[in-house]
Formats: C-alpha cells, sequence, structure tokens
C-alpha cells in the first residue's frame, strides 16, 4: 500500500467536487442512508464530524444537528464542505453550522459532543494518529452519546493500514466501554452504531 497524503487528498478535490460519486453514487447513498440511521432520530444536540471530504454526508446531518461542527483536513476540502452544506435547506444558519479545516489527531473544536460522525478516515491514519484520534474523540463523547462509524472492509491501495478490523481497533483504543450495533453491512463497507456507556 501507498498511502495518499493530504496534498493528494487536496488536488483530488481541487480537480473534481465528488471524486468518489459521494452525492450521486447508488452504494453511497445507501451509505450515508445508514449513517443516519445508526445516528437516531433528530434533532441531535452537538455533532462533530471529522474528515467530512466534499461535505457530502455533512449536507445530510446538518439539518438534523442542532450544532454541528464539520471539519475536513484539506483547504479544498473544506471549501467544498461549506458549499455542500450552504447549497442545502438554506444554507449555513449562524450558530448552527461550523466547516473547519482540522487534520486529526488535533484538538477538536468543542470539549463535548452529543454524536461524533467518523466515515472514511481511519485507513488513512498511521496507527500513532489513530490512537491519539480514538482517545480524543472518546474524551469528546458525552456519556450516553453516539459514535457513527463507516469504512470500507477492504482494502485500497492508497490506505496506511488494512481495513478489515480497524473499527474495532479503534473502539479498543478509545478505552471506553461501548454497545456497538452492525447497522448495515456490505460485501465492501460496514456502519456501525457506538453509544458510550453512562
Amino acid at each position: 500500500m501507498r498511502p495518499i497524503t493530504l496534498a493528494g487528498f487536496d488536488a483530488k478535490f481541487a480537480d473534481s467536487d465528488d471524486p468518489w460519486q459521494t452525492f450521486d453514487g447508488s452504494d453511497e447513498i445507501l451509505k450515508r442512508k445508514a449513517i443516519l440511521h445508526a445516528m437516531g432520530p433528530g434533532p441531535w444536540g452537538r455533532v462533530l464530524e471529522l474528515a467530512a471530504g466534499n461535505g457530502s454526508n455533512s449536507a445530510a446531518i446538518a439539518p438534523r444537528a442542532l450544532r454541528l461542527d464539520a471539519t475536513e483536513a484539506t483547504e479544498s476540502g473544506t471549501a467544498l464542505v461549506k458549499k455542500a452544506v450552504e447549497s442545502r435547506r438554506g444554507g449555513l444558519r449562524a450558530g448552527r453550522t461550523r466547516v473547519l479545516k482540522l487534520a486529526v489527531p488535533a484538538r477538536l473544536p468543542r470539549q463535548r459532543y452529543d454524536g461524533v460522525v467518523v466515515a472514511e478516515l481511519l485507513y488513512y491514519l498511521t496507527p500513532l494518529a489513530m490512537r491519539r484520534t480514538a482517545c480524543d474523540v472518546a474524551r469528546a463523547i458525552r456519556p450516553g452519546g453516539v459514535l457513527v462509524l463507516a469504512h470500507h472492509r477492504i482494502d485500497f491501495p492508497d490506505f496506511a493500514q488494512h481495513a478489515a478490523i480497524l473499527q474495532r481497533r479503534f473502539l479498543k483504543e478509545t478505552r471506553q466501554g461501548w454497545h456497538v450495533r452492525t447497522v448495515r453491512r456490505t460485501s465492501h463497507w460496514v456502519v456501525v452504531s457506538c453509544r458510550r456507556g453512562r
């Protein structure tokens, strides 16, 4: 495997608003529905989305969250997330949605969240970066809060880590107790909803 760099992601988003057809691809639409279902019925309180990419999931999450912090590590991606959210239901409402440039591991925008969505990120992180991100996320989710993980089960050449058991390893790295429910599994990806114990 030859891991993609942030510069590589930045170039992809600069070349195309949707390099992986995440807005319109039928498989991606199915995955997005699973992510929303994994979060449970809204309205949700404070929600954090890590590595928002081009904002295809952010645009679906934003109308259901009282506060959404959608983060993306690249300049071009951050601009696409803002564009995606602004084009949905009247745009970015003051104080409701923030689109922030943030490359994990890093200090998270808020100390506490009711929900965190991590989709298509973990296999791009080194083991150390994933461990630090897991600890940061665990500290930020309130007791009873939900963590949604959505990742491929198969490897791609630009991954830094193998995909198969990565979500389980991430949860183990948090050193927290979780009630884990598989929401949707296909031959290529899986979405799980993880509730933190109170």
